[in-house]
C-alpha cells in the first residue's frame, strides 16, 4: 500500500512553520556532533530508550490481545451486544454502539501504558518537547482521525459481511487498496496539516541543491516542505509522502537548524533514492498482495473460529474483535516479512544517495547524527532488528557506505 518513506525510523503516520535558514527562528540548536554516537554512554542510553520501548510496545500488544480474546471468551462481548441491542433495532447503529463501548473499555485500559510511554518516557530521556495538556491534545486529535477512518472501514466490512457471506474479504480488500490510494493522496494536504504546519522551503542554497538532485532523477513534486516537527520531540526527521499532486517532501525543523546543507542534501538524496528505484510502487504491490492473501487467510480462520465461542453467523457483532485477533496475528507474522524488504529499500537508497551527491562523508555524517538526537540504538540485537526495524541499523548501514567507492 503507499506509504511515506522516512530515512529513520518512522516517528508518527501524521507529521511553526519555518520560513528561512536563518538559525536564530529555528528550534534551539542541538549541538549535535556526528562522532558522539559512538560513546559508550550514548550507546547504553540509546539501548536502554530501544529496550523499553520495545517492552512498552510488546506489553501493549499483549494487553489488547489477551483483553480481546478474554472478552470474546468470557462473554464479554455479548453482554456487549446484548444491551446495545436491547438500546436499538438497527444494525448498523448497534454496529456504532459497540464499536465505542468496546473501544472506551480498550482505551481505558491501555491509557496508563500509552501516557508512559508516548509521554512520560520521551522526557525521561529528554526527547520530547510536549506539556502533557499538549500531548493529551494531540493523542485526542490522532485518535479523532483513526476513529472516522476506522469507522468507515468497520462499516463497509459489516456490509460485505451481510452481503457477500464467506467471500467478504474480496470487496474489503478492492476498497482498502482504493481507499489507501486516496489516504495517501489525500492525506498531505487534508490530515497532516491538522497535526503539523507547514511551509515551503524558501529560495536558498539549500533549495537549490534540492531542486537540481530533482531535476537528476527527473523527478517533480508539489513542493519540499517544512514542518514544525520541534513543537513535540527533539528527534528528526525526512520523509517522502503523498502520491500523485500531492507528492511532497517534507523535512522536519530539527533537521533543517541542526544538519548542514550537505547533510540535508544526502538525506534527501535518500528519499529520491526510493522514489527512482520504484520502491513504492515496490511495496504498494506487496501491500496488495500480502491484504488480498492476508484477507483470505483470515476469512477462512474467522469462520472456522466461530463455533469455538458459540457464535452462530460472520456478522454476529459479538464475533468481530474475533476477526480483529485473527487480523492481528496475520500481521505479526507477515511484519518480519515486510521488513526485509523495506531493510533492502533502504540499503539501496543509501547507495543511491551518495552516488547522486558524490558525498559519502555528509551521509554517514548524517545518519550518526540522526542516530543521536533519535537515540536510536546503533547495534540492535539481530534477532530484534530481524522482527521489528524497517531500517538496518546505524552500524550496518554506515559500515556498508564505508565500503562504496564514490
Amino acid at each position: 500500500m503507499p506509504h511515506a518513506s522516512n530515512v529513520t525510523q518512522p516517528e508518527s503516520p501524521l507529521l511553526q512553520s519555518y520560513q528561512t535558514r536563518d538559525r536564530s527562528a529555528a528550534p534551539p540548536p542541538l549541538h549535535v556532533t556526528a562522532e558522539e554516537p559512538q560513546s559508550r554512554s550514548f550507546q547504553n542510553n540509546a539501548k536502554r530508550y530501544a529496550k523499553i520501548k520495545l517492552i512498552t510496545g510488546l506489553t501493549g500488544t499483549a494487553i489488547f490481545f489477551l483483553f480481546t480474546v478474554a472478552m470474546v471468551a468470557a462473554g464479554g462481548t455479548a453482554w456487549i451486544e446484548s444491551v446495545v441491542r436491547g438500546i436499538t433495532k438497527h444494525d448498523y447503529v448497534a454496529l456504532l454502539l459497540f464499536i465505542a463501548a468496546f473501544g472506551l473499555l480498550e482505551s481505558v485500559l491501555s491509557l496508563p501504558l500509552r501516557l508512559y510511554s508516548g509521554f512520560y518516557l520521551e522526557h525521561k530521556f529528554n526527547l520530547s518537547n510536549q506539556r502533557l495538556i499538549s500531548w493529551v491534545w494531540e493523542s485526542m486529535k490522532g485518535m479523532f482521525v483513526g476513529t472516522i477512518v476506522g469507522v468507515l472501514i468497520i462499516l463497509f466490512l459489516y456490509f460485505c459481511l451481510r452481503t457477500y457471506g464467506s467471500d467478504w474479504w474480496l470487496p474489503v480488500g478492492v476498497a482498502m487498496f482504493l481507499f489507501s490510494v486516496v489516504l495517501a493522496r489525500l492525506a498531505p494536504v487534508l490530515i497532516f496539516p491538522l497535526f503539523y504546519k507547514f511551509s515551503p522551503l524558501q529560495q536558498n542554497e539549500l533549495r537549490e541543491k534540492i531542486v537540481s538532485l530533482c531535476q537528476k532523477v527527473g523527478m517533480a513534486v508539489e513542493g519540499v516542505f517544512v514542518f514544525n516537527m520541534s513543537k513535540n520531540t527533539k528527534k528528526a526527521n525526512a520523509a517522502f509522502t503523498g502520491i500523485g499532486r500531492s507528492k511532497r517532501i517534507i523535512l522536519g525543523d530539527t533537521l533543517v537548524a541542526n544538519f548542514t546543507d550537505e547533510e540535508i542534501e544526502t538525506i534527501f538524496a535518500h528519499e529520491l533514492g526510493h522514489y527512482k528505484l520504484r520502491h513504492l510502487r515496490t511495496m504498494m504491490a506487496v501491500g496488495v498482495m500480502s491484504t488480498f492473501f492476508g484477507l483470505f487467510i483470515t476469512s477462512k480462520l474467522y469462520e472456522s473460529s466461530l463455533s469455538w465461542f458459540g457464535f452462530d453467523s460472520l456478522d454476529q457483532l459479538a464475533a468481530l474483535p474475533l476477526l480483529g485477533i485473527w487480523l492481528g496475528v496475520y500481521s505479526m507474522i507477515t511484519g518480519p516479512i515486510t521488513n526485509i524488504l523495506s531493510r533492502s529499500h533502504e540499503r539501496a537508497a543509501d547507495r543511491f544517495a551518495i552516488t547522486l551527491t558524490g558525498n559519502k562523508e555528509a551521509f554517514v555524517n548524517a545518519l550518526q547524527k540522526l542516530s543521536k538526537v533519535n537515540l536510536a540504538d546503533p547495534q540492535p540485537h539481530p534477532v530484534i532488528e530481524f522482527l521489528f526495524h524497517s531500517h538496518p541499523s546505524i552500524s550496518k548501514r554506515i559500515s556498508l557506505l564505508r565500503k562504496i567507492i564514490v
